[in-house]
């Protein structure tokens, strides 16, 4: 059996879904994604903390080279958890094969790579199914995971607040939940006598099953670790209410895993947070304080990366941290420059941040890297993206453009006005209120008498009802 190591162009006709027969059939190997170490002397000191994994994906959709860099990004993933990568496949299917993944022939010789490599792990570049990982496993006779439980493994490693390792244990037991294995009639339900039509004295089974006990801990413990993220929350709402109370603008930082979020944060604030050159370095949010260069104070937060495919587990688990970015005034969405393909980081960040509702939230796209990256490739950035800037955290080139951009682009509290309002506009005091900033309120018999800065739209309604300062 042999394996074509030559990728070449796909030319099947796209309209009927049909591929050359050489096409079909290969299974692909995807160059330079083998981490094995040159230096023999550290084979055994790695053996001992490392796992073998060869990674497989099937392309469905797109460009070759767009399945290379998710396979690509894939290894990245599994370095990060601390695998050692030793090969890369790519099966080109219509759509992934319900019982095998990539078909039960191309396992077949999945399993001859796991054998001439050594490996101890496959993973696959999607979500499988429970009945996909266990034929993969079967077939293969090594452990396989998945893209989910590669990025869950990824998550558990790094979280380090209360609230992270909560948020990240209830993405896993979500995700474990349907995955549980049985073993068979033999630790069936507890079954009843002849007249049940059971098998009598004898015949029955021990009562709830390991299998049923587990989901029902599981459900539990579930249960419990959703009261505790609500509870933890909480302190984080009070303080953003506190903030919003002060009328501090808020700006959230958000992007790809890697695109150099913290280090942006550090560049601006000198907030002095972790920066690795890994992939989810940040699981816990950190807010702090900044200034504009008028000397205006605002809130930057740094929140979690995001990745393609992101498990809808952890989004979901994730939830009430993210949500400092949809209720921020401004998100600056952090793209590497010098990735292979970073429209589509873009468009996978602003898929997370419509699940999060923070879709409408105004964005300022940031272009981070400049130094590393291709300058054609910044110039057609710009162009796609409008409302963009280039910058590089690393060196500080065009923080002070990005600056000025953060300023222009905060809510404006830039105009005072002494308005008596009707007792019917109730609805435009309680607009003041939490739009504006109210120095002084008082309860006229003809009405409410307000002094406030505003913003610049709620200051347009309210001029009709201006009136001067008492004593003029």
């Amino acid at each position: 059996m042999t394996l074509n190591n030559e990728f070449g162009a796909y030319e099947g006709p796209e309209t009927t879904g049909e591929y050359e027969l050489a096409e079909r059939h290969a299974l692909r190997r995807v160059s330079g994604l083998s981490t094995e170490l040159a230096d023999v002397t550290e084979v055994e000191y790695r053996a001992l903390r490392l796992e073998r994994v060869v990674l497989v994906g099937v392309w469905t959709e797109g460009t070759l080279t767009q399945a290379e860099n998710s396979l690509r990004e894939l290894a990245l993933l599994a370095e990060t958890a601390g695998s050692e990568v030793l090969e890369g496949l790519i099966q080109r299917r219509l759509k992934p094969d319900p019982a095998t993944y990539i078909g039960s022939g191309k396992a077949e010789e999945l399993a001859d790579v796991v054998l001439a490599t050594g490996a101890d792990t496959v993973i696959a570049d999607g979500e499988l199914t429970p009945s996909q990982l266990r034929t993969l496993e079967d077939i293969s006779k090594v452990k396989v995971i998945d893209r989910t439980a590669l990025i869950l493994d990824i998550f558990a490693q790094h979280a380090k607040s209360r609230e992270g390792k909560a948020q990240v244990e209830l993405a896993q037991l979500q995700y474990l939940m349907p995955r549980l294995r049985g073993w068979g009639g033999n630790l069936s339900r507890q079954v009843g006598g002849r007249a049940a039509g059971g098998v009598g004295i004898g015949g029955r089974g021990p009562g709830e099953t390991k299998i049923e006990l587990d989901r029902r801990r599981i459900r539990t413990r579930m249960a419990k670790l959703r009261r505790q993220i609500a509870e933890m929350s909480k302190t984080r709402d009070t303080k953003r209410a506190v903030r919003r109370a002060r009328k501090v603008p808020a700006v959230a930082i958000a992007g790809y895993t890697n695109a150099g979020k913290s280090s942006l944060l550090n560049r601006l604030t000198g907030a002095g947070v972790l920066v690795e050159n890994a992939l989810f370095a940040t699981l816990d949010p950190t807010v702090r304080k900044a200034v504009t260069p008028s000397g205006r104070p605002y809130t930057l937060a740094d929140t979690v990366g995001f990745v393609r495919h992101l498990p809808h587990q952890l989004v979901e688990a994730f939830r009430s941290t993210l949500e400092e970015v949809a209720q921020a005034d401004l998100i600056l969405h952090v793209v590497d420059g010098s990735d292979a393909d970073p429209e589509a980081q873009i468009e996978a960040v602003r898929e997370v941040l419509s699940e999060v509702d923070a879709a409408k939230v105004p964005e300022l796209i940031v272009i981070n890297k400049s130094d590393a990256a291709d300058p054609l490739v910044l110039n057609r950035l710009q162009r796609e993206f409008p409302r963009s800037v280039t910058v590089s955290a690393r060196t500080g080139a065009g923080i002070d453009r990005l600056l000025e951009l953060i300023e222009a682009d905060l809510p404006e509290f830039d105009r005072e006005l002494h308005v008596l309002l009707p007792y019917a506009q109730g609805a435009l005091v309680a607009r003041i209120h939490e739009q504006g900033e109210v120095t002084k309120i008082e309860h006229r018999e003809d009405g409410t008498e307000i002094i406030a800065r505003v913003p610049r739209p709620l200051a347009a309604e309210l001029e009709r009802f201006e009136v001067a300062p008492s004593g003029q």
